[in-house]
């Protein structure tokens, strides 16, 4: 076989896989991560993650590494002080994602529709925000970062918050009312 046979054959490797079927397997990675969330299988999403993938989570967390982001995971969802019993996600792309680095590079980013369930039984629905960083390390492509963001400005959980305030601001002003009226008669009937 001559060098040149031998370039050839290389190049026509190179290019067997279509950008089509790169985005294919870029998809799969969307999925599966996405279905081992919504099914609670951390491992599983574990099995998406670059060994060195940076997390960066909707209440401003960081965590670095698999493992960081599975004991993340287990703590908010599975330990005895969790924040969530469950969350579903429902992610859609803006565009397709951006090769870089002869192919080797992804960047990715989109929306997402998340239904939460907490702890202490409240549920609600958030629209997110969300980019991460791919990379194909042995013929596979791995999440490297990832970063999921909501608005600060208008969400369910500000809104239950202000909702809250309002409520005991007015059941403040009441008490201090029915103080106010029931200090008055008193000292009215001294008189």
């Amino acid at each position: 076989m001559t060098m040149t046979t031998l370039c050839a054959l290389l190049a026509a490797a190179a290019l067997a896989q279509t950008p089509a079927a790169v985005h294919d397997e870029l998809r799969a990675v969307r999925d599966g991560f996405a279905a081992a969330l919504n099914r609670g299988d951390v491992d599983a999403m574990a099995e998406h993650l670059h060994p060195d993938v940076l997390f960066t989570t909707m209440n401003g967390d960081t965590r670095r590494g698999r493992q960081a982001m599975k004991d993340y995971y287990n703590t908010m969802m599975k330990g005895p002080e969790r924040r969530v019993e469950s969350v579903h996600v429902d992610m859609s792309v803006d565009d397709l994602t951006k090769l870089y680095a002869g192919g080797t590079v992804g960047l990715a980013w989109g929306s997402s529709r998340d239904s939460y369930k907490l702890a202490d039984g409240s549920q609600f629905q958030i629209g997110g925000r969300w980019s991460c960083t791919l990379v194909k390390e042995s013929g596979r492509w791995l999440l490297a970062n990832i970063h999921y963001s909501t608005s600060v400005f208008d969400n369910p959980v500000l809104g239950a918050v202000k909702k809250y305030a309002f409520r005991l601001a007015a059941g403040a002003g009441l008490a201090g009312l029915l103080a106010g009226f029931w200090l008055g008669r008193r000292r009215n009937a001294r008189a």
